[in-house]
């Protein structure tokens, strides 16, 4: 994986916005022009643009634990687009929506309202029964697990051909969302 995917831009953004600010404004006391003005006019835009992106920032989820190298080896020979797709979205900052999978939950009619909105706690990697599985935990206060396996002929159109979802719930208000790749010998995923 990507080490820059893990890197908060606004954590990025007010650290260097700082420094250049701290600069900029020790330069003026010193009567320093150059620096002061450079501080100012790069270090105040980065520190707001900073907590501009602090403030819309949307954490990772973790693969837990972490994958072992036979899942590995099958993500490389099986997952679909679709599978990494969502691996890799929900396993960087975002920056905009208030929740992982934002769009596809409120599309596929399971967003909720927001005391019931479906968090995503996890993310596992599985092989199940030699097929690569993507699992996504999801924390749903309120919501039905009927309601969800329901949906689970949508949801199969909705993430792409080639994939088996399944939903259940391993304990109260916990639910797993299941992709697993139908046929073994798909071709890999670019």
């Amino acid at each position: 994986m990507n080490p820059l995917r893990q890197i908060s831009l606004g954590t990025v953004g007010l650290t260097i916005g700082s420094i250049l600010t701290v600069i900029g404004t020790g330069a003026y006391f010193a009567d320093l022009a150059t620096l002061n003005l450079a501080g100012f006019f790069y270090g105040i835009p980065l520190l707001l643009g900073g907590l501009a992106l602090k403030a819309a920032e949307l954490k990772p989820v973790a693969i837990t634990p972490p994958p072992s190298p036979e899942v590995l080896t099958l993500r490389e020979q099986q997952a679909t687009a679709t599978q990494t797709q969502v691996r890799l979205d929900v396993t960087r900052y975002r920056y905009g929506p208030s929740f992982h999978l934002e769009e596809a939950l409120e599309r596929l009619g399971l967003a909720g309202d927001p005391e019931t909105r479906p968090r995503l706690r996890a993310l596992r990697e599985e092989n199940d029964q030699g097929a690569y599985s993507l699992v996504l935990v999801f924390q749903v206060p309120g919501t039905p697990l009927a309601q969800w396996q329901a949906k689970c002929p949508k949801m199969a159109s909705f993430f792409g051909p080639g994939l088996r979802v399944t939903v259940h719930s391993p304990e109260d208000e916990v639910l797993e969302l299941r992709l697993t790749v139908q046929s073994p010998d798909r071709p890999a995923a670019p």
